[in-house]
């Protein structure tokens, strides 16, 4: 488990912000609740990741987006649950992707990230229980957050590059097992990442760089 820990600076002013701020009357978090106690009262595994996620992890774009993050093999149950609910379900691609809404709030159900991060047993264990805005969620790992966001990145979603960003600038990354997600899912976008880090100033350790790019030019004999 990650211990959750404050920073300095405009970075932990967010994740401060992200984590105490209540607002009662906010249907985007009514919602939140309804669909993570129908999950967690059925004994489903799931993470919270997107944009709640990089709030808590990085910086907080004052977006609501509610994104739950379950096996491939539960998804259909948990579309059944919040049907039963009384959210109006559906599916929108099979491969990784549906969508559960109440009250015009949206809800998606992630079974399979971008360059096929799957939910396993090392990304629960690894998960933080963390409050946000008066509950408390278990949300992804910052390195694996990291990973899917930077993984996500294309023209139009050039917002996720700087929500990794974001991450690194202000989580308490893992550097060793950050290398493992990255080796997975895409050591050369990562890699880019952290060049680009370093480039904005951020502080970045030079082991990983190294390592990350020995696997890339086929010169990693761990990879």
């Amino acid at each position: 488990m990650h211990a959750v820990t404050e920073h300095d600076g405009d970075e932990s002013r967010s994740l401060v912000d992200a984590r105490s701020r209540v607002d009662d009357g906010d249907p985007v978090l009514a919602v939140l609740d309804r669909a993570t106690e129908v999950v967690r009262t059925a004994g489903i595994p799931y993470l919270v990741i997107g944009e709640i996620g990089s709030a808590l992890w990085g910086r907080d774009r004052g977006t609501n987006d509610i994104d739950l993050f379950v096996r491939p093999e539960a998804s259909p149950r948990v579309l059944e649950l919040l049907d039963e609910a009384g959210f109006e379900t559906r599916v929108v691609y099979e491969h990784w992707l549906s969508k559960a809404s109440l009250g015009g709030v949206d809800v998606d159900i992630i079974y399979r990230a971008s360059r096929d991060i799957l939910l396993d047993d090392e990304m629960l264990e690894r998960a933080s229980w963390i409050s946000y805005r008066g509950r408390s969620l278990p949300v992804a790992p910052p390195e694996d957050l990291l990973v899917m966001k930077a993984g996500a990145t294309r023209e139009d979603t050039a917002r996720y590059w700087y929500d990794a960003l974001g991450i690194v600038a202000t989580a308490e990354l893992d550097w060793e097992y950050l290398v493992k997600r990255a080796r997975q899912h895409g050591p050369r976008r990562i890699l880019s990442l952290l060049l680009f880090a370093t480039s904005v100033d951020l502080v970045v350790p030079v082991a990983p760089m190294h390592e990350l790019f020995a696997t890339v030019s086929g010169d990693d004999r761990d990879a």
